[in-house]
């Protein structure tokens, strides 16, 4: 007995036109930025624009993804494709990673060989410019990753404002050899940017791990669904064997309902049919499956684990 989300949040609108946004954006920046570099020379604007050429390679794997994740279930992959979201949550990592080793080799480089920064206002009024497109850019994806529960909207968002704010600390680096004259500190602000996005990284490969490990839903998600269970308790109903997992923005459950042993299998259907509608109800993208047992046998309850002894 199962049930599929009867309030869904629909995707009406196909979600690459969002990932087709964020290249967009992507190339504005990183040709903007590296004008910037050009102009001044700063190890701190050349990080930012390799930042922004990242973002690019994940904005293109994005729109691979949510192309990919439209596809209807077949016999092949009876659960849909929506997990195909963590490899794209997970390539972004790995690439963020890799943009953080080539500024921290470019930063070092400078570190030991300072060169004088030329046209910092300029370049400064372009990589402000750029960060305001990607700031914009970040408040449309999270938005929308918030309504249609994609993860991959919400991780390019993210990754955006990282960028922004990794923006913001290069340009305060810059101000700052503008005003000191001390060379030094273009490259320890790059520095600084890249331990940042080495953070990032590492947190969106973690959660991209965790998600291809069948995560169990998040707590106060799991209580609704208990208050629910616990409902039925005056007709002498229990449960046990709940057991969840997420896969990108689609979810799943599986229940064992413990019904007295004289109930009809109508009554238990009946039952089992209510309870799953109040959860897909409560739940957004939410599948459900229950099965009935009786409460009286103690087969019944060598179903408590997630493997059945025999």
């Amino acid at each position: 007995m199962g049930k599929p989300n009867s309030n869904t949040a629909e995707r009406p609108i196909p979600l690459t036109r969002y990932a087709w946004l964020s290249i967009a954006a992507a190339i504005v920046t990183i040709t903007m930025k590296s004008a910037a570099y050009i102009l001044t020379g700063s190890v701190g604007l050349l990080s930012d624009a390799l930042e922004s050429t990242v973002n690019l390679a994940a904005a293109i794997v994005a729109l691979l993804v949510l192309t990919l994740i439209t596809r209807p279930a077949n016999d092949e992959f009876t659960f849909g494709y929506s997990k195909a979201e963590y490899f794209s949550s997970g390539f972004e990592g790995g690439m963020i990673l890799l943009a953080a080793a080539a500024i921290i080799f470019t930063a070092v480089r400078r570190l030991f060989n300072p060169v004088p920064l030329e046209q910092l206002g300029l370049g400064l009024a372009i990589s402000v410019a750029a960060s305001l497109i990607n700031l914009v850019v970040a408040q449309v994806l999270m938005r929308a990753g918030r309504r249609y529960n994609s993860i991959t909207l919400e991780a390019d968002a993210r990754h955006l404002m990282t960028d922004v704010w990794t923006t913001a600390g290069v340009l305060v680096g810059i101000a700052l050899v503008w005003l000191t004259g001390l060379l030094w500190l273009d490259p320890i602000i790059a520095l600084l940017v890249a331990v940042n996005i080495i953070f990032t990284g590492y947190r969106l490969l973690i959660r991209s791990g965790r998600g291809l490990l069948d995560t169990a839903l998040p707590p106060d998600e799991l209580t609704s669904v208990k208050s629910i269970l616990d409902s039925y308790q005056a007709q002498g109903v229990s449960y046990h064997a709940l057991r969840s997992r997420q896969a990108a923005a689609r979810k799943f459950m599986v229940v064992h309902l413990l019904v007295p042993g004289n109930w009809s299998v109508r009554k238990g259907h009946s039952l089992a049919e209510k309870f799953e509608k109040q959860v897909v109800e409560t739940l957004t993208n939410a599948n459900i499956v229950t099965h009935i047992e009786p409460i009286e046998d103690p087969l019944s309850m060598e179903d408590a684990n997630i493997d059945r002894e025999i």
